[in-house]
């Protein structure tokens, strides 16, 4: 009805298409059709029982107001202390702006950045919201294709070719949602000296997943000489703490960009909510028991899973490093990935992502996150072979 009316800006935005195959999957359930859940990015476990006991501490103690736009001082020096450790950055607490999830570092430094025209640099397959968030800016999307053969890692050549006077902005995932590939070090001392030569280029270096690796650690590239100035990183805890529904996240920034970023929380979201802030500071400082629970037992079904999958005539599937995603190619069945992920949950009861809901670059490929049991993965599993045999 009010169709014409809306802003032209609205038309630039795309949605997250995990969440149109849960409500669509949710709806098969409601009808009584049993489903596998593997669409959605949430861990299965629940928040450690220690964060939940100091959020609810907070509450009880009247952490139930507005806060500092930037966050409450402790936290963010506690974000400060835990990035030195953890990324071997040394930074303070006015380089910190805590926000309500990780999305909104996304919005915030693209909104911040990139004027209409300036060219952006990105993964592609990747989140679908980095490329939905420059066009909405007036940006240019610049895609690197991320391919099987490297291991969905950044061809460096490639990215070297892609710049050009107009280039503002580079965006990093590492390591990445859909693929679950994660670039080493070297990868990373390579793109640095790509971009060396251009200290006008930024970089946003989306870091949520870098406590989910499996061998070895991430290099953040904001760690090497001459780049943090010129690195906003995005972090937060849905992931490696599992509070995706606590909607806290943050960006480590400089205090000069840091002010910007804060001027928009003033103008969207005025701060982030009191008591979860509160829960972020014990799920930084208190034990680590649940990150490395939660590490072994990805790593478990990332191994079952990688090796049923390459066991059905037809698919292939690289072993990822990190995150907790596997990207199958299913191309030789000859289906366009969305009808093949439609047709998986219609007739297999499977949820799963199709590989172009996170760019043209995923054509021929599936996401499937394996954030659920290893036995209700056997049983998609089952349920997939079954499928394929009748394609």
């Amino acid at each position: 009805m009010f169709e014409n009316h809306v802003a032209e800006r609205m038309r630039l935005l795309s949605t997250e298409s995990a969440f149109k195959i849960l409500a669509k999957a949710k709806a098969l359930e409601a009808q009584g059709r049993s489903v596998i859940h593997l669409e959605i990015g949430q861990p299965d476990f629940k928040t450690p029982r220690n964060i939940i006991e100091a959020g609810y501490k907070a509450m009880n103690d009247g952490h139930t107001g507005y806060t500092p736009s930037s966050g409450y001082p402790e936290l963010r020096e506690t974000i400060a202390q835990y990035a030195e450790k953890q990324k071997g950055i040394r930074t303070s607490r006015d380089e910190v702006v805590v926000v309500p999830g990780g999305k909104p570092v996304m919005f915030y430094a693209i909104l911040m950045l990139v004027n209409p025209g300036d060219e952006v640099i990105y993964p592609n397959p990747s989140f679908p919201i980095y490329e939905s968030n420059i066009k909405f800016a007036g940006g240019v999307p610049v895609p690197i294709p991320l391919t099987a053969d490297k291991d969905f890692r950044f061809d460096v050549e490639l990215l070297k070719k892609s710049i050009t006077p107009k280039t503002k902005l580079l965006i990093l995932n590492n390591p990445s949602n859909p693929t679950g590939g994660a670039y080493t070090k070297e990868d990373i001392l390579a793109i640095a000296d790509a971009l060396r030569e251009r200290p006008d280029i930024f970089i946003l270096s989306d870091e949520i997943y870098d406590r989910i690796v499996f061998d070895g650690s991430v290099t953040s590239i904001a760690s090497l000489p001459g780049f943090k100035d010129r690195t906003i990183i995005l972090d937060g805890f849905s992931k490696a703490y599992s509070m995706t529904g606590w909607r806290l996240g943050y960006a480590i920034l400089h205090p000069d960009l840091a002010k910007h970023m804060d001027m928009l929380m003033v103008n969207t979201n005025s701060c982030s909510a009191a008591f979860t802030q509160m829960a972020a500071i014990e799920a930084l400082t208190g034990p680590q028991d649940s990150v490395e629970m939660m590490k072994a037992a990805f790593r478990e079904r990332r191994d079952y899973l990688v090796a049923a999958l390459n066991d059905i005539p037809g698919i292939r599937c690289r072993l990822p490093k990190g995150a907790f995603y596997v990207f199958p190619d299913i191309s030789s069945f000859g289906v366009p990935c969305e009808a093949f992920a439609n047709r998986l949950l219609d007739e297999a009861g499977v949820a799963a992502a199709w590989g172009t809901a996170f760019g043209e670059y995923g054509e021929g490929y599936i996401r499937f996150s394996y954030a659920n049991s290893l036995e209700n993965l056997k049983i998609a599993v089952e349920r997939i072979a079954a499928f394929t045999k009748s394609l």
